[in-house]
């Protein structure tokens, strides 16, 4: 936690423990901040088999006790028959609704990328959890896309790791990563960030090199000045990793004015290897990118997590 607006942080402290949960990784702490209540809601995977849901009302201070939502999930086999399941990474959106957002990634695990008489992460799908009160309780939304779909004639492979953000009209942009062969971001809208996901295209300005990324809202338009939204990841196609794979490295930002149809404004933010990100707005427009950097013995090695400090004049280009 930092107290002085991230000039300084203090020790890390221990949400939840494996020896309490058994075999298998805890993994994709989820975060979104409740406005109306001023609590900090989060999700996590057991395993990627059960989820647990947990609570700050002191700013991260302290945390509730962890509760099992596994439930939830159990109602998307109804579409999609999960063996493994992930929530975020990265942070989840509240909307100017007060709806809670969440999105996810599901598998039928029977991929055989994770070795024998293990369950892969592939063939995936995405989806999504939301509340509608605060956290106490949270529902299933519909699935966004799946492997196997079409668009625009490039097979879509893999999706997984999404990032969103509430549009100016209210509408709600998912942005998804994808081991597709055109590697570009696959992005898709829909009306309350819950179902009716529609306008599903590939964004030829967002390189997909296979990794995560991040969006945030930096401001809302306001009459004086336009809404922004940024996006970041590893722009670069350099291919000399794993054949499904790009490089990961070159983190950049990039700006858009209009809700993500055009790109207005970039920079590097890390010339070298580096990875996954998330991006948070203070609210005096201060921007934080925490990211993965330095690589040690290959790129999804990871060396660092180094948190840069940056502001809307610096992004474009002062």
């Amino acid at each position: 936690r930092s107290t002085d607006a991230g000039r300084t942080w203090d020790a890390p402290r221990r949400l939840a423990a494996n020896a309490d949960y058994g075999a298998g990784p805890l993994s994709n702490l989820a975060m979104v901040a409740d406005s109306a209540t001023g609590e900090v809601q989060a999700l996590f995977c057991h395993d990627y088999a059960r989820v647990f849901a947990v609570a700050s009302a002191d700013d991260g201070a302290t945390w509730s006790a962890p509760r099992e939502v596994t439930a939830v999930f159990e109602t998307f086999r109804r579409e999609y028959p999960w063996r493994v399941c992930a929530t975020g990474p990265g942070h989840g959106t509240q909307l100017r609704s007060g709806r809670l957002i969440i999105p996810l990634w599901l598998s039928d695990g029977s991929g055989t990328e994770m070795g024998t008489g293990r369950r892969g992460h592939r063939p995936s799908a995405v989806s999504l959890v939301f509340s509608d009160d605060h956290g106490r309780t949270w529902q299933a939304g519909g699935i966004v896309c799946r492997h196997g779909d079409t668009v625009a004639g490039c097979e879509v492979r893999n999706p997984s790791e999404t990032v969103m953000v509430e549009c100016e009209d209210g509408r709600v942009l998912f942005n998804l990563r994808t081991e597709s062969e055109c590697h570009r971001r696959l992005v898709a809208v829909s009306p309350d960030g819950v179902s009716g996901w529609q306008d599903v295209r590939w964004d030829d300005a967002l390189l997909e090199p296979v990794c995560m990324a991040s969006m945030v809202r930096l401001n809302w338009a306001d009459g004086r000045r336009p809404g922004r939204i940024l996006f970041a990841n590893p722009d670069t196609l350099d291919k000399t990793m794993a054949a499904w794979a790009c490089d990961r490295k070159r983190v950049t930002v990039r700006l858009s004015e209009d809700d993500g149809r055009t790109w207005c404004a970039s920079r590097v933010l890390e010339a070298g290897p580096s990875g996954y990100s998330d991006l948070a707005v203070l609210p005096d427009g201060t921007v934080f990118c925490l990211y993965e950097c330095g690589a040690l013995e290959h790129m999804t090695d990871i060396a660092a997590v180094t948190l840069a400090r940056f502001n809307l004049d610096w992004l474009q280009g002062g």
